[in-house]
C-alpha cells in the first residue's frame, strides 16, 4: 500500500535518476530465477548517494511513527535492507537487528543479528518486494522469536499477484513508498522511456515467468 502520492512519486524519480532501477524493454535482464524482466532494481545505490538515501531515510522514519507508532526495535532483511534499515533505526534512536536468510551453520548460529527480546515490537524495512518469499522468511525468523511484528515498509514494490497473495496469507501489514505502477507513469511522463514502451513494461507485470521480449 502506498501512504503519500507526492513521496511515491519522488521515490520512482530519484531511482530511475540514479538508475537504481533500470529499465530496458528492448535488451531485457535475466534474473537469477531465469526470468526475462524489462527492469532491474538494486536499491542498495541509494546508499552511495546522501542527498536520496536521506530522502528515503527521512520518509521511511516519518511512516514507520505515522502508521505503527514507534516500535521498540527496526529490523531490516540481508543484505540488501541492512544499511538503510540501520539509518532509519538511528534517526529514531532505536535498536537495530537484521535477519539473514537463514541461521548460521557455526558460531551462535543466528539468524537474527543483534539483541531481540522476546514480545518487543518490531517494524521491518525492506529495499525490494518482488514475490514476497525472503521478506516473509525474515518476518517469520522474528515471529518464532517472539517478536510482535507490527509491519513492514519497502522503498519498492514490483506488485505481482503472487507477492500480495503471499503477504496476505502471512497476516502482514505492508506499505512502500513507491511502486510499480507510479513508476511506469513517472517514466512515461519523464520521457525516460518511449510511449510504445509502456505496454511492453505494462504485458511483462501481469506474467512475468512467462513473458517474452517483443
Amino acid at each position: 500500500m502506498i501512504l503519500n502520492k507526492e513521496t511515491a512519486i519522488k521515490t520512482a524519480e530519484v531511482l530511475l535518476q540514479i538508475k537504481a532501477i533500470k529499465l530496458e524493454p528492448q535488451e531485457p535482464f535475466t534474473w537469477a530465477s531465469g526470468w526475462k524482466s524489462p527492469i532491474y532494481c538494486d536499491n542498495r545505490i541509494v546508499l552511495s548517494y546522501p542527498l536520496i538515501r536521506n530522502f528515503i531515510r527521512e520518509n521511511f522514519a516519518k511512516q514507520v511513527e505515522e502508521i505503527y507508532g514507534k516500535p521498540d526495535v527496526i529490523a531490516a532483511v540481508a543484505t540488501g535492507a541492512i544499511g538503510i534499515g540501520m539509518l532509519v533505526a538511528e534517526y529514531l534512536s532505536l535498536p537495530f537487528v537484521y535477519v539473514r536468510p537463514e541461521a548460521k551453520s557455526h558460531g551462535r548460529k543466528n539468524q537474527i543479528e543483534g539483541n531481540l527480546e522476546a514480545g518487543q515490537t518490531v517494524v521491518v524495512i525492506e529495499d525490494l518486494i518482488s514475490t514476497g518469499g525472503s521478506s516473509l522468511n525474515a518476518v517469520k525468523a522474528l515471529r518464532d522469536s517472539g517478536a510482535n511484528v507490527k509491519g513492514m515498509l519497502a522503498i519498492f514494490s514490483y506488485g505481482f499477484d503472487i507477492a500480495e497473495e503471499n503477504i496476505k496469507n502471512a497476516d502482514l501489514d505492508v506499505h512502500t513508498l513507491s511502486n510499480y505502477d507510479y513508476l511506469i507513469d513517472t517514466a512515461q511522463r519523464t520521457s525516460y522511456i518511449k510511449e510504445s514502451e509502456v505496454e511492453i513494461l505494462k504485458s511483462w507485470r501481469k506474467d512475468p515467468a512467462n513473458w517474452s521480449p517483443q
